[in-house]
């Protein structure tokens, strides 16, 4: 199957994402109903807040859902200034040069690169099947609903080098067990990293990796991308997606399991807002 990177792709990957951001947050509405979470579609942009300075709180498929226009950016802006919150997008390349120069004008700026990557199902199950193979004691299997704790826990372990994300990690570990497949692979019955999955539109978004210092360099992270890439095909999706820094060792692992990259996408954030963008 021949996929090539254009507007029609960027639509697809933007509003996955998307999607399982809005699924997140209408799970943190109901289990923390004080947070004020909540998200809108305006129009094709999908604006979510999950509190003042989540990673979360921002927008996706601006410019790609539908044409950006003035007013609707009046109205997307009012959804986040009027809770406290920073005015975050991120934009694909592929909504245009027009949308780039709407944020410039408004006062926006650049604050962040992630590197947006796909990989058609059909073909792609074989090869990751020979990496995970490479350590037959690594069993995978999905944690249930009651597990939510124990996932999260070896999720944030997994970023013990870092304690604010490491925090992070371990409360968005928690609701992801709520709305998305959530998987752990274990040695000898000790879970030692973990993997979510999200469906959308025939769309896999693969998020949540996170191995434990001690189990890292044994084939877990393979073991968890051959599950997944299994359960879209079963599912019968035809994408894969998962986004990373540019350049990173995320990108890297990513490419070498056979994932393009698609397009750099950008995060901008207003700073300085201009009559157009107080009207």
């Amino acid at each position: 199957m021949k996929v090539f990177s254009d507007h029609r792709l960027s639509k697809r990957l933007e509003l996955t994402e998307g999607r399982g951001n809005a699924a997140f947050v209408e799970v943190q509405a109901r289990q923390d109903p004080a947070s004020g979470a909540t998200w809108t579609d305006f129009g094709g942009t999908l604006a979510m807040f999950s509190g003042v300075g989540s990673p979360l709180t921002q927008t996706f498929g601006l410019g790609v859902g539908s044409a950006l226009a003035d007013a609707n950016l009046d109205l997307i802006e009012a959804f986040f200034t009027t809770r406290g919150s920073a005015v975050n997008h991120e934009v694909s390349p592929l909504a245009g040069v027009e949308v780039f120069d709407t944020l410039g004008r408004r006062g926006y700026r650049p604050i962040e690169l992630s590197s947006v990557m796909f990989k058609p199902v059909t073909g792609g199950v074989a090869a990751a099947s020979a990496a995970a193979a490479a350590n037959p004691r690594i069993r995978v299997r999905v944690v249930s609903r009651d597990e939510a704790g124990l996932y999260a826990s070896v999720s944030a372990r997994g970023w013990s080098e870092s304690a604010e994300v490491q925090a992070f990690i371990d409360g968005f570990a928690r609701v992801s067990v709520d709305y998305a497949t959530c998987i752990v692979a274990e040695i000898d019955g000790a879970a030692i990293a973990t993997a979510a999955l999200f469906m959308c539109d025939g769309v896999g978004l693969l998020a949540g990796a996170s191995t434990v210092p001690e189990g890292r360099r044994q084939g877990a992270q393979a073991a968890l991308l051959d599950w997944r890439l299994k359960r879209l095909a079963a599912e019968g999706c035809d994408l894969a997606m998962m986004c990373a820094a540019p350049g990173s060792a995320s990108q890297r692992n990513a490419e070498r399991n056979g994932f393009r990259i698609a397009y750099t996408r950008t995060k901008w954030q207003l700073t300085a807002p201009t009559a157009a963008g107080s009207a």
